[in-house]
């Protein structure tokens, strides 16, 4: 296992890129040039394996962990990125973060640079930080996730869309049939200073990202670097008073106290009925079955990072 906070030699390393397609092909192009040109001289090994379908990421990084490379670097937006990491999780293999993304909040936090060029740049001169991870029932998230209201509101958008087409009352019924199945609340459990918390809500947000929370302007973002989540629980029940609450958080301008509740933990459980719901993370949707299981799994993420941060705050 490479040692933390040590330079990492790239003269001793196995490359694999992994390049998600999807946001195009002429700019993954470029990016794959650059990275070839840049790493290929002075690394061990390299190689470069590309997709254009995001359900492939995961299983194209297991392949690389398993084929022996010393170093993944994930191209891509935050979703991509996630998927990467969830298969690296708890191995020897060590992540590089290329952004390829519209907010790149998991780039930024890590200080990596929120450009390719830049990444770049830090993995010439980097060394390795092991990093904790958030999941949710077995699936790795970096920036946040969220149940109830906000994502069948999405899920239940995306499927109008596709049948009706882009329409001002095609949102509103997408609306209107996601609150059909929100009519029992969910229920959050959790341990929090010894003390037993059990909390209906319609809408759960949970964010890992310090630096996603200071960018919204939100609270929450200390927690986090203590190793905790922050879980923004909606206090509305009725339809309208929710779904104001939801975009006021999708846009950063969420009215605390009349809004939601923050709560600050490591380990959590949501209950919900039906069971079989849409969770939303880091710009994906995934149907799963709850209960859903939030926790931190500690140092399971080994990371390229500046050698010299210009900010330790965020380590």
């Amino acid at each position: 296992m490479h040692e933390t906070n040590k330079p990492f030699d790239l003269s001793k390393a196995r490359v694999c890129v992994i390049l998600n397609n999807g946001s195009g092909r002429r700019k993954g192009d470029e990016i794959a040039n650059a990275l070839r040109k840049a790493l290929e001289p002075v690394a061990a090994g390299f190689e470069l394996r590309r997709t254009g379908k995001g359900r492939k990421l995961e299983r194209m990084a297991r392949r690389a962990v398993a084929d022996g490379f010393d170093l993944i670097v994930a191209t891509g937006g935050d979703g991509t990125l996630a998927a990467v990491a969830n298969a690296l999780a708890e191995s020897d293999a060590v992540m590089a973060v290329i952004p390829g993304g519209t907010f790149n909040y998991f780039a930024r936090q890590l200080g990596v640079g929120d450009t390719p060029d830049a990444a770049i740049e830090t993995i010439l001169s980097a060394r390795v930080r092991r990093i904790d991870l958030s999941e949710i029932n077995g699936l790795i998230f970096l920036n946040n996730a969220s149940l109830g209201a906000y994502p069948e509101i999405l899920e239940r958008r995306e499927s109008v869309y596709r049948r009706w087409g882009r329409s001002r009352i095609a949102a509103y019924w997408s609306v209107l049939a996601a609150l059909m199945n929100l009519r029992r609340p969910m229920v959050l459990k959790a341990q929090i200073d010894g003390k037993q918390l059990r909390q209906r809500t319609a809408l759960a947000f949970i964010a890992s990202s310090a630096f996603q929370l200071e960018t919204l302007g939100l609270d929450g973002a200390q927690a986090i670097r203590e190793g905790k989540f922050a879980i923004f629980v909606a206090k509305a029940h009725r339809p309208l008073p929710l779904i104001r609450s939801a975009l006021r958080l999708a846009f950063g301008k969420m009215a605390r106290g009349d809004d939601f509740e923050m709560i600050c933990t490591d380990d959590i459980k949501i209950e919900a009925r039906p069971a079989r719901r849409m969770v939303a993370h880091d710009g994906e949707k995934t149907r799963m079955t709850g209960p859903f299981h939030l926790r931190k799994r500690r140092n399971a993420l080994a990371v390229l990072v500046p050698a010299t941060p210009a900010d330790t705050s965020a380590e």
